[in-house]
């Protein structure tokens, strides 16, 4: 750490320094950070251990640019950046840095939120348990946390079969919104629905953002193998109808 240190310090040397590196602030480069994480994710999903060692490299370099910065004006320093993750964890592990005994990984979870919350009433600006919700997170993870949240003081359905009866509810308004060509009651309904099917993956333990990523790469290997197909019957999607493509899907799927 101290030689990515000495070599960030050293980019960023006024007489000395890259002169792009010099001119970043912590603004010009928060984009960095999001998307060195998503290759991160990237490089972990598709279990390529020799890239997700070098996105990682990447992403630690983001933390210590970014707190070169902040030592520059005198806000804190890596070191503080690395005792306040220390503390945090050792705070909310006592199971293995105190006396206190956890019995299982579920009773760890649900210690480890309260004890987050006892760590959020501490905090004098805090005014609702929503308040430090990350805003420029994905729509998703947000609105996952946000359900969380929720639930935390007691806000939540009791069971999976509640979520279900609202998403179906939130189904039926949709409906109704398209049938009255009410464009915003639409745009409405949608984000209500999307919301609910976030609540029950909270609720089926699965995390949102993993499971519609999966959901892409599946979409687009069917339909790379569905040009692939018609590529070599020398077709074309705009000549094919509906059906027929359809078909072509399900025989794309049958494959897999």
């Amino acid at each position: 750490m101290k030689k990515l240190h000495q070599i960030t310090s050293r980019l960023r040397d006024p007489d000395k320094g890259c002169p792009w590196d010099k001119e970043q602030t912590f603004e010009s480069i928060a984009h960095c950070a999001i998307e060195e994480a998503y290759e991160v994710v990237e490089a972990i999903e598709n279990k390529d251990y020799d890239s997700l060692k070098d996105e990682l490299g990447d992403l630690l370099f983001q933390v210590t640019f970014h707190s070169s910065m902040a030592e520059e004006m005198n806000l804190f320093t890596f070191d503080d950046v690395v005792d306040s993750i220390s503390e945090k964890l050792t705070q909310r592990h006592p199971h293995v840095f105190a006396d206190k005994s956890i019995k299982d990984a579920k009773t760890q979870t649900d210690n480890w939120e309260r004890i987050k919350i006892e760590e959020r009433k501490q905090k004098k600006d805090i005014k609702s348990v929503l308040d430090d919700v990350g805003s420029n997170q994905p729509a998703l993870n947000r609105a996952y946390k946000i359900g969380k949240r929720a639930r935390s003081v007691g806000f939540d359905w009791n069971n999976v079969s509640g979520v279900i009866n609202k998403i179906e509810e939130e189904i039926e308004e949709l409906k109704v919104a398209i049938r009255d060509q009410n464009e915003p009651g639409i745009e409405e309904e949608a984000g209500d629905l999307l919301f609910s099917v976030v609540s029950l993956s909270r609720h089926t333990s699965i995390d949102p953002e993993t499971a519609i990523r999966k959901a892409n790469r599946k979409f687009e290997r069917r339909f790379r193998a569905m040009e692939q197909l018609l590529k070599q019957s020398n077709k074309e999607f705009s000549k094919m109808s509906s059906r027929e493509l359809n078909d072509l899907w399900e025989q794309v799927k049958a494959t897999e």
